[in-house]
């Protein structure tokens, strides 16, 4: 299998009133991502995540739940979120590191990485 992208989905809706949403349920403990624990901090993305982003031999995409195409969008039905998906050459989505991976990172891009590496080669990635 040949991996042409990575997909990460945040478990929130992008835009203003989204964004708004996610942050007010965070602080009142309605709603958790831990991916978004591991790409920002409380006050904005961590630079050790643009950085591991960069190390990375795949190109990777953050989506919010609600910006992403209609393909991943139909493969995303019934899932739950957080999610990282890797497409194949053939265009098929495959999963990568599902909620309770993410929240077993513990917010660190160093162990995303390595994770996510693992998973890809589990997936017989070339």
């Amino acid at each position: 299998m040949v991996i042409t992208r990575i997909v990460a989905v945040y478990n929130a809706n992008g835009g203003l009133i989204g964004e708004a949403q996610y942050l007010l349920g965070h602080l009142f403990g309605t709603v958790s991502c831990a991916l978004c624990d591991i790409t920002h901090s409380p006050l904005r993305r961590k630079p050790a995540w643009d950085q591991m982003v960069k190390t990375l031999p795949y190109p990777l995409e953050v989506h919010h739940r609600n910006e992403v195409d209609d393909a991943l969008s139909t493969w995303l039905t019934g899932a739950t979120l957080p999610v990282v998906v890797a497409q194949d050459s053939d265009g098929i989505f495959h999963s990568a590191l599902g909620e309770q991976a993410l929240e077993d990172c513990d917010g660190s891009p160093d162990v995303f990485k390595e994770r996510l590496l693992g998973a890809l080669e589990g997936l017989g990635s070339s």
